[in-house]
């Protein structure tokens, strides 16, 4: 070819490729990443671009653009990063973007949305792709109901979510206009998923809702993207630094072409070696041993489980330990003025992860898929959320048992082991125990602790008796029991440096037997086999009839009726090894160990199990010894000093099953005759009288009740020193009208009924005895409260039912299941964020996602209710009378006090009106509306309408002014 053709000829090419090349424009979203800066990785001009790609220029808030010029193929491929190995993959089979070559594009949150003009510029439609999880629920069809912001409703059912999508998922595309968000809630035509009444609250781009959970800018979960095979890189830049007996270690964020999801933080000390996990940049380690040197490294890893290699590695040592806090006292005061908020504290909310504990189940239980020990809450987050409690506006905080715990699944607190010890898990560095009780005292607000004196763990009870099982260390059993580590002590928290466990047991067992042996058949197999079908043998496992724990310290039976005699003095379960009560070495123990709980300066006691001990070793022992030893230390306030028990008598009759030995109510009182000074042949006589007497013959009380409209002084001069939960109307609760009237019907059977405990469920049981949370729905709910805060008795509330937490979940199915499926799941991300109270039932601030919590229709009723009830003495300790009133649930109350100038009477009607007759004549003030009525004929009409609405109308008397109108409107209190 000549030079002229050759020239010819290139230049002809040249023009062909200009004539064929484009130009696309591309913009990006950046808050998708939270990138400052954004890079465009594409082949576009046929090769890749050299990383990190063609940096892209601002455009507009939250929005950067790049122009690239094209090839001839209709599309390029593309992806982005910030600059530093962060990237944004699409989720598709090939992992890129792929553009088309001409026009102007966007790529929002994972999205290309092609053509979609300049974001900038336009006012343009934006739109939201929605995914909902259709398997929980096992919907065939499903519809979504929505309103754009600033918007109105679709007519229900809404629209049909039947766009192509995956199995479990369907899908809907919705165009909102110019609204950024929505609200949503879905049904199936006939349920309807509403996030527990409060509608979800959704925005652009792609969205997944699955199982109540919102994930905005979500990965498509029809897609799957590619094996992500990338560690992360190593942390750099690890320090740390000691203050006291805690070491801060932080670093910088580590990149990953993916993303990181956490940090393994390794310690290496005096005790051996620890791990801890953690999301952020930072960890505090604290309780650790005083001028001691640790050593940590620190590695990052991905969602896939790539790990990094190990960073380099720092050490600090510890400071001197701090004096330990001063012991409190408790605030005083009649506890009826109080409404009681119950914690789970283990599962509430996690202030220190270096206390975190999975123990022997955390695989097997589904906990560890979830990076959601069983011992994740503590003290330390309990005392950064106190002030979201009193900003519910409660003024006492009932909390599980706190002793050193000693099972496979003990994070609840019920299993004892060492009753002289706080348990560790639960305890940091500046929030101990004593922290806990003086920070709440400080705040203004109780603690109620939680005991047992019934039982202890299936290992017995340390400083008691401590029970050895059979544990030889063959094939089969070396799994489970540790070889035996000298000088270890168990704490539920340390790391045993051989077994790496801190749920050792190596000081358990014995391949001999030990010295003292009282166990029957040592050693010999028995016929049964575990799970995992290995041979158990005799004296492996904790058994009241064998021998293997003494008579003299704890009971020799399994409990064969529930409503027998030996319900009071036999095992309930393996785990709980039964105490023998009625010994006076047992005694001993029992009255000393919560003597220390008094002398701490805590409120009261709610005791565990307590139908489970006799009464008259109640009356004769434990009660009276708690409340001396409390009046002794602390004067008048010792002697507000509050025990309230725990008697399961889940039946809807007055009378457990025609049993006043196992009724609630029967443990109010003192006993009625003498017995013999034995405390075993006592606690035989006392049930055999009380059997052959019968219900019919029980005392009965009119201290709960008004005697025409005046208060009364009550008779306590047989008050037995211990109130009760009420469990009729717990049981009742399906419905409020229900629980009202079964109420009513048992008042006259408590010594004092004002002082029962009032809940609609627990960490134990739903109403009629329902192994799930309450889900009745937010409405029942609303009114559930209503009655509860102005009936008789102590309203109290189960942590997260303010936002129906986990309604209609099991409540526990022990290690069978994950604790993020139960009703004891961890509470913790609904108070992320930072809250604090101005007063009780008002919120001060909030920020994150406790201020959304904080601002649900349940928590705006009950914070409305404590506003009332704080106010209105007679619906704190006021007697009550139904006679002369119309309405389903309505009475009214009073509560004088002459010493303290104190009369308040109180008109109540819930859910509906009433009409109260014979009433005092006089200017009566609603504290729902501040509407005011004249009696003069002694009669007063209350209208109200809506389920959980109030008429509360309080009488004007001398020196005690009606307060008129008490907060302000919400979802269910108001006009």
């Amino acid at each position: 070819m000549t030079g002229w053709r050759r020239g010819a000829w290139m230049a002809l090419l040249l023009w062909s490729q200009a004539a064929f090349a484009g130009t696309a424009t591309v913009y990006y979203y950046t808050p998708y990443k939270a990138w400052s800066a954004a890079y465009l990785h594409h082949d576009a001009g046929g090769a890749w671009t050299t990383v990190p790609g063609a940096s892209m220029s601002s455009a507009c808030t939250g929005w950067v653009t790049a122009t690239v010029t094209t090839g001839t193929a209709s599309t390029f491929q593309a992806v982005f990063n910030d600059g530093q190995n962060r990237w944004d993959n699409a989720a598709t089979s090939t992992g890129n973007y792929s553009v088309p070559t001409s026009g102007t594009h966007q790529v929002k949150n994972g999205q290309l949305l092609a053509n979609a003009g300049n974001p900038c510029t336009s006012t343009g439609t934006n739109s939201a792709e929605v995914f909902y999880y259709t398997r929980t629920r096992g919907w065939s069809t499903v519809n979504l109901h929505y309103a754009p912001t600033g918007g109105t409703w679709t007519t229900p059912p809404g629209v049909a979510m039947n766009e192509t999508a995956c199995t479990d998922w369907v899908k809907k595309t919705v165009s909102l206009g110019s609204a950024t968000g929505m609200k949503a809630d879905f049904n199936n035509g006939s349920t309807w998923d509403n996030n527990n009444g409060a509608d979800y609250t959704l925005g652009t781009g792609r969205i997944t809702v699955k199982d109540g959970v919102v994930t905005a800018n979500a990965a498509s979960p029809c897609v799957a993207l590619p094996p992500d095979t990338t560690a992360p890189s190593v942390p750099p830049g690890v320090t740390a630094t000691a203050s006291g007996t805690t070491i801060t270690v932080t670093w910088s964020a580590s990149t990953d072409d993916r993303g990181v999801t956490g940090y393994t933080v390794t310690r290496t000390g005096p005790q051996g070696v620890s791990t801890f996990f953690t999301s952020g940049t930072t960890y505090t380690d604290s309780g650790l041993t005083a001028l001691t040197t640790y050593s940590y490294t620190v590695k990052a890893s991905d969602a896939a489980g790539n790990t990094s290699a190990a960073s380099s590695t720092v050490s600090a040592k510890t400071g001197s330990a701090p004096p330990p806090p001063a012991e409190g006292e408790p605030l005083g005061g009649d506890i009826r003025e109080d409404s009681i908020y119950f914690v789970m504290t283990a599962r509430f909310y996690d202030g220190d992860a270096s206390n975190n504990r999975g123990g022997s189940m955390h695989t097997k239980s589904g906990n560890a898929a979830n990076n959601d020990p069983m011992f994740r809450g503590d003290f330390k987050g309990l005392i950064q959320k106190l002030d979201y409690i009193k900003a519910l506006g409660f003024s006492a905080v009932w909390i599980t048992p706190v002793v050193l715990n000693r099972s496979d699944y003990d994070y609840h607190g019920y299993h004892g082991w060492d009753f002289y010890r706080v348990d560790p898990r639960l305890e940091s560095s500046g929030a101990s125990y004593q922290d806990l009780i003086n920070a709440a005292h400080t705040k203004g607000l109780k603690i109620i602790q939680d005991v047992v004196y019934n039982h202890s763990s299936r290992w017995g009870a340390k400083g008691l008796f401590s029970a050895k099982v059979y544990g030889v260390r063959d094939t089969q059993w070396s799994w489970y029991y540790d070889a035996p580590a000298s000088g270890f002590v168990y704490d539920g928290l340390t790391v045993e440096p051989t077994s790496g466990k801190s749920y050792y047991n190596g000081d358990l067992w014995s391949t001999s037997e030990p010295a003292g042996n009282t166990c029957r058949n040592w050693g010999v197999p028995t016929s049964s086999t575990s799970q995992e079908g290995y041979r158990i043998y005799n004296c492996q496992w904790p058994n009241p009839t064998s021998g293997m724990f003494p008579a003299s310290l704890f009971h020799q039976c399994w409990i064969g009726n529930w409503e027998g005699e030996d319900s009071r003095s036999c095992w309930i379960h393996e785990d709980l090894a039964d105490f023998n009560t009625e010994n006076a070495t047992v005694q001993a123990f029992l009255v000393d160990v919560h003597n220390r709980f008094i002398d701490r300066g805590v409120d009261g006691f709610r005791v565990d199990t307590a139908v489970h001990i006799p009464r008259v070793t109640w009356n004769r022992r434990y009660l009276p010894a708690a409340h001396a030893h409390a009046e002794a230390k602390f004067g008048a306030k010792g002697r507000d000093f509050f025990m309230f028990g725990e008697v399961g008598s889940f039946v809807n009759d007055k009378w457990n099953r025609g049993s006043p030995n196992h009724s609630a109510q029967f443990f109010t009182w003192k006993e009625r005759r003498t017995y013999s000074s034995d405390d075993v042949a006592a606690a035989l006589e006392q049930y055999n009288y009380e059997q052959t007497q019968g219900t019919a013959n029980q005392p009965t009380s009119t201290n709960a009740f008004l005697q025409g409209n005046a208060w009364h002084a009550p008779d306590s001069s047989q008050f037995s020193g211990m109130s009760v939960i009420d469990m009729r109307m717990h049981m009742n609760f399906g419905e409020a009208s229900n629980a009202f009237w079964n109420g009513k019907d048992s008042d006259d059977s408590y010594n004092d009924a004002t002082y029962n405990v009032v809940y609609v469920d627990s960490h134990d049981y739903g109403p009629n005895k329902s192994s799930t949370r309450y889900a009745g729905g937010t409405d029942a709910w609303a009114e559930n409260m209503s009655l509860m805060w102005t009936f008789r008795g102590i309203p109290t509330l189960y942590y997260g039912s303010e936002i129906e937490f986990q309604a209609g979940k099991p409540i526990d199915c022990g290690p069978t299941c994950a604790l993020a499926t139960t009703g004891r799941a961890y509470y913790g991300a609904n108070l992320e964020g930072s809250v604090t109270a101005s007063d009780f039932g008002t919120v001060g601030s909030a920020s994150g996602a406790v201020a959304t919590t904080l601002s649900k229709p349940l928590v705006k009723h009950v914070q409305r209710l404590n506003q009332i009830r704080r106010r209105i003495p007679a619906l704190q300790k006021g007697q009550y009378s139904t006679d002369g009133i119309s309405g389903s649930m309505a009475f009214k109350r009073r509560f004088t006090d002459t010493a303290k100038g104190v009369d308040s009477f109180v008109l109540v009607t819930v859910s509906g009106g009433a009409t109260f007759n014979g009433i005092p004549n006089g200017t009566y003030r609603d504290a729902i509306t501040g509407d005011v009525r004249t009696v003069t004929g002694g009669s007063l009409t209350a209208t109200v309408s809506g389920k959980g609405n109030l008429r509360v109308y309080v009488l004007d008397l001398p020196g005690n002014a009606a307060p008129g109108k008490i907060g302000v409107d919400g979802p269910y209190l108001k006009p």
